[in-house]
């Protein structure tokens, strides 16, 4: 059953941009509060700096450290030549279907593209 309380966010900035996440996590801070219930997928250049193999940027780690679900697109992670096995276990990894079910399952979709 759909509940009007939940939200996916499409983040296509690299995470490296502190600034964008910034004001993301700021967003998602306030709609937590509200009992909004949050995912969050990573494509494109969001996937960039999800590996544990570099530097893991700050604003990773602030948006692992919410109570929101994040996943990240295999097919973009690959394009970018981002070994899958080295990504944080608290990120998802899927694939399109699985894009396209959140998507259908969520009443609000907000793009961050």
């Amino acid at each position: 059953m759909e509940s009007n309380n939940q939200l996916v966010y499409l983040y296509g900035f690299s995470l490296r941009k502190n600034s964008q996440m910034g004001n993301l996590i700021t967003i998602l801070d306030e709609q937590i509060k509200t009992g909004s219930e949050i995912k969050i997928i990573l494509l494109h250049d969001g996937v960039i700096g999800i590996s544990k193999k570099g530097k893991i940027p700050s604003s990773l780690t602030q948006l692992l450290n919410l109570p929101i679900e994040v996943y990240a697109l295999i097919p973009d992670i690959r394009a970018r030549g981002i070994d899958i096995h080295a990504i944080n276990e608290k990120i998802h990894l899927i694939e399109y279907d699985k894009l396209v079910d959140i998507l259908a399952e969520t009443p609000k979709i907000i793009s961050w593209l």
